[in-house]
């Protein structure tokens, strides 16, 4: 048995980070991958792109939303484009978000895990497994 869940694993799906503070106008800056920056697309929710490239129609956008019990949390969506509109799928728990992100681009998922990792790390947030919902 392992000791610790891995990227990729049924039950780091089930994994969720939980920040301490909202992203805000204020300190959104701080939340910085690679290029990318946090952007307000509707009140309080706020997303960045974790893996986008101009050679592949696979994306995937970091997104800060606040759940029932107030607190907010780091999910993903992925992004769809049709004809006119580009839109992003309905929202993935963390580590759900990470696995699908690890399937089609492992290494981007890693850099993507050590970003978050060093979020925890700074005291900035916290890993929770979520309950299921069976």
């Amino acid at each position: 048995m392992k000791d610790q869940l891995q990227l990729g694993d049924d039950e780091f799906a089930k994994m969720m980070l939980v920040l301490k503070q909202p992203v805000t106008q204020a300190n959104h800056k701080e939340f910085k991958f690679l290029d990318g920056e946090m952007q307000e697309i509707a009140p309080d929710i706020w997303a960045m792109p974790a893996y986008m490239t101009a050679d592949d129609d696979f994306t995937m956008f970091f997104l800060t939303t606040q759940i029932e019990s107030g607190e907010t949390v780091v999910a993903f969506a992925t992004g769809e484009q049709d004809e006119q509109n580009f839109r992003l799928s309905a929202p993935m728990i963390t580590g759900e978000g990470l696995n699908v992100l690890n399937a089609q681009q492992p290494d981007r998922a890693k850099r993507v895990l050590k970003f978050l990792n060093d979020i925890s790390r700074a005291d900035e947030g916290n890993w929770r497994m979520v309950a299921s919902e069976d």
